[in-house]
């Protein structure tokens, strides 16, 4: 059976906008203002509980599905005349924990443990921004699940908001590939 869920948010400091679904698996939420998430520090934790880390991976240490992904999107840019998004590695990093924490906690969503986009950014130390942006999906089953899921996000709307926003000026993928093979995807924007 092959399945694909998709979700996205935009986030900037006076502008928030999610898409919603009311089925009974939760997809995205609502980014709010509400106090960010607190909890008693580990070691190596920044003060949102995201692990420290070095800097993220570039675009040539970008795993196959997250390279497909970023050269589909900068494609659907191109067909509209839009210029092409550099890659983020602080980004990828970012990215790529949150689709290992969906797979683990095996749902999507955009706030997961309390971390909302926001509070994933200055974790890896994105501290000013002008807007960020994300994309989530799962797929499964397919042979392509990066092009797959920018094929799936440029029908719909909100996702293609995001792909299309001529404001951005970069943007990274990280996928988490589960024991099962399912496949987490997170697309994240940014203008700094």
């Amino acid at each position: 059976m092959f399945a694909l869920t998709c979700a996205f948010v935009l986030v900037s400091p006076r502008d928030v906008r999610a898409q919603s679904n009311e089925s009974s698996r939760p997809v995205a939420r609502l980014i709010t203002d509400n106090p960010s998430y607190n909890r008693a520090r580990r070691a190596g934790e920044t003060s949102v509980g995201v692990p420290v880390a070095a800097a993220g991976p570039t675009l040539e240490q970008a795993n196959p599905i997250e390279r497909r992904a970023f050269d589909q999107t900068n494609a659907e840019r191109a067909k509209n005349g839009l210029p092409s998004l550099r890659w983020d590695p602080d980004l990828c990093r970012m990215a790529r924990s949150q689709s290992e924490r969906m797979a683990k906690q095996g749902y999507l969503s955009h706030t997961l443990d309390g971390l909302r986009l926001r509070d994933r950014a200055r974790a890896v130390g994105i501290a000013h921004y002008t807007v960020l942006g994300e994309n989530i999906a799962y797929n499964f089953g397919y042979d392509d699940p990066g092009g797959f899921a920018v094929e799936r996000w440029m029908l719909s709307p909100g996702h293609r908001a995001n792909i299309l926003e001529v404001g951005f000026k970069a943007m990274a993928v990280g996928t988490f590939v589960a024991a099962d093979g399912s496949v987490f995807l997170t697309q994240t924007f940014i203008t700094r």
